[in-house]
């Protein structure tokens, strides 16, 4: 079977919801299991080895942002929210947090299974993207060192959730070369019809900030270019120098 009887937590805290959703996760040879707060689901999640988490954002005991965000410290679970609030405010949030899509209610329990499909392709065929490159990548103020999958920042380690590190390996691999959100998407994430811009601009965000508390100039390393995307520039210095000597 395609999905390998991975390995799914559903979170809610309506009884007819996970029954609903477990009836057709099932069907497709899916292990169901089920959590109904925020605090049990939380202890699963780190505990246990789940393939991806259905998870409702209001749910009592702890909520579904404060779920994910606290996964998201060490773990790539494969995030899903479910929630009757539409409104754009609560996206974002949610995909600040680290969620890799979002469902709102009420909704078809047949998206769920297909946005279940692609979301776990996506992870399963992002999986190489650490996997086939050079050992260590350094630039000044930052070392990749892909055997240990550590990042150091003018000698000092920093932690990344495994999303933020494939984005720093992936920009460094080709310094320079400017990526644009969709082309992000599609080769970090994997993203095929399903995901946000604003997932690649978040993601980005933390990354600079985490650099940046070692290291300013770190930060500095991922590049705007405004219109287009991201890119990786090791010779920014350079390219601040004529301004600087201006103002001077």
């Amino acid at each position: 079977m395609e999905n390998r009887h991975q390995n799914i937590l559903v979170v809610d805290d309506e009884d007819r919801i996970r029954r609903l959703l477990k009836m057709y996760l099932e069907r497709e040879d899916y292990n169901i299991f089920e959590a109904d707060n925020g605090e049990d689901a939380l202890e699963m999640l780190l505990e246990g080895n789940y393939d991806l988490v259905l998870l409702d954002l209001m749910i009592p005991k702890m909520d579904g942002i404060e779920v994910a965000r606290k996964l998201r410290e060490v773990k790539d679970t494969p995030i899903i929210m479910l929630t009757a609030k539409g409104e754009e405010a609560n996206r974002v949030l949610g995909f600040e947090v680290g969620a890799d899509d979002y469902i709102v209610k009420p909704f078809s329990p047949r998206e769920v299974l297909l946005r279940v499909k692609a979301l776990l392709r996506r992870y399963e065929a992002a999986k190489p993207v650490v996997e086939v490159n050079e050992h260590v990548i350094e630039f000044p103020y930052l070392k990749i060192d892909n055997d240990a999958h550590r990042i150091l920042v003018e000698g000092k380690e920093i932690g990344l959730t495994p999303k933020e590190y494939d984005l720093l390996l992936y920009l460094a691999q080709t310094p320079s070369k400017i990526y644009g959100r969709e082309q992000l998407l599609r080769e970090v994430w994997k993203y095929e019809f399903f995901g946000d811009l604003r997932t690649v601009d978040t993601h980005i965000k933390r990354l600079r900030e985490k650099l940046a508390q070692a290291s300013e100039n770190a930060a500095k390393l991922i590049v705007t270019v405004w219109g287009l995307g991201y890119k990786f520039e090791p010779d920014f210095e350079e390219k601040v120098k004529p301004n600087e000597t201006k103002n001077n």
